[in-house]
């Protein structure tokens, strides 16, 4: 009962705990946190609540650059906003990054339609595609990230940062729940 007991106050008093014990977040840490993303015109395009948070190793680039540098020197229990341009997002819009590429090779749905994002096997390993034009065998496909081009506001809570397993800095990524899992 000792240890139980224990553990409850921590958890009871887990917020005096990071206050008193702040961890910034800074390289070869482990940072849980959640998120929401608006594009330009204030349209929600992704929400991690409801879900557990994500989770990251700071400073290995296992997130875009612009929020990895709002998130530097930030603590568990900050909650800001960050705009991020797409120099430091998912990049420039390519204008010539369409392909043609087998209808076979299209993973995620039975039936495509331009607009729907698919994921496809390259030599990079899995990425997805935005489908541009659909054939009887062949789809067009925009191989731009679908956010490429985009100003993003990002909604953050930072859940947790902790420090990273010597594991995890040899592997270059977080383990465990919202992180990688081998």
């Amino acid at each position: 009962y000792p240890l139980r007991r224990q553990r409850q106050m921590c958890i009871r008093d887990r917020s005096k705990i990071i206050e008193e014990n702040p961890m910034p977040i800074e390289k070869n840490q482990v940072v849980l946190f959640h998120y929401s993303v608006r594009d330009e015109q204030d349209n929600a395009v992704e929400d991690s609540h409801g879900g557990e948070p994500n989770a990251y190793l700071h400073g290995h680039g296992g997130i875009i650059k612009g929020l990895e540098e709002a998130l530097e020197g930030r603590d568990a229990g900050d909650t800001f906003s960050v705009t991020v341009t797409p120099d430091k997002a998912y990049g420039p819009r390519k204008p010539d990054a369409i392909q043609r590429v087998p209808i076979k090779h299209l993973m995620g749905a039975k039936r495509w339609k331009a607009g729907m994002v698919a994921q496809v096997q390259t030599e990079q390993g899995p990425r997805h595609v935005v489908v541009a034009k659909v054939g009887h065998k062949f789809a067009d496909v925009d191989t731009n990230h679908p956010m490429a081009g985009r100003t993003l506001t990002f909604d953050i809570e930072v859940i947790d940062v902790r420090a990273a397993t010597s594991e995890e800095i040899a592997h270059g990524h977080a383990h465990g729940p919202g992180g990688h899992h081998h």
